[in-house]
């Protein structure tokens, strides 16, 4: 979910990979056994994206200076 995140904040193409079906399936599996998974999977992704905004934002101040 964050590299998702991440390539929709940098307008990137999303290219689809023969892997892809497999981790879907992997989720499938998850959400069939837990309802909240991927909400919380969702938040933890979003700090993590966020964070990394951070580090960014810091190294571009740094070089501005």
């Amino acid at each position: 979910m964050g590299a998702a995140f991440l390539t929709a904040d940098l307008g990137l193409a999303i290219e689809p990979r023969p892997d892809h079906a497999s981790y879907i399936a992997s989720w499938i599996t998850v959400l069939q056994n837990d309802t909240r998974a991927i909400v919380q999977a969702a938040a933890h992704a979003e700090r993590a994206v966020a964070y990394l905004h951070q580090l960014a934002n810091a190294d571009k101040a740094k070089e501005a200076a």
